[in-house]
């Protein structure tokens, strides 16, 4: 099963959701991630995922394209202008929504806008858990 996890820029969020789900996955699902527009990858998104022992500093920030769409067997919309600017998705294709605040609008002194950081990417690991967990279960029939 593919799993595609769209936002805005591909910058914070659904970069996020990628590492989770490739970390968390296992080999029956894929994940990739994409946004409407392409902003490149936020480093303090990149340094608060490798304190939990995620990398996605490989990861590209990607812009949503057809072949992306046909790839995609779930799209989970990580923002609201991304829910908002999804295009019509194939026949077959399910989509979610996870209204997560970005990160990259905090203020503040570099240590609270890193706990804001912190606290997107722990509540992305949640909900990418508990996707992986219902996802297991549709594929294991």
């Amino acid at each position: 099963m593919n799993i595609l996890f769209l936002c805005t820029g591909n910058s914070c969020r659904s970069q996020m959701a990628e590492g989770w789900g490739r970390h968390l996955g296992g080999p029956d699902l894929n994940f990739a991630s994409a946004g409407i527009e392409v902003h490149g990858q936020n480093p303090r998104a990149i340094a608060v995922m490798a304190e939990a022992g995620v990398d996605i500093s490989g990861q590209e920030s990607t812009r949503l394209d057809d072949e992306l769409l046909a790839w995609a067997d779930r799209v989970v919309t990580v923002c609201g202008h991304a829910d908002e600017h999804c295009p019509i998705l194939p026949p077959g294709t399910a989509k979610e929504h996870w209204p997560l605040s970005d990160p990259a609008k905090a203020t503040g002194s570099e240590a609270e806008v890193m706990d804001t950081f912190r606290a997107t990417r722990d509540e992305v690991e949640r909900r990418v858990r508990e996707l992986v967990g219902r996802l297991r279960e549709e594929v294991s029939g």
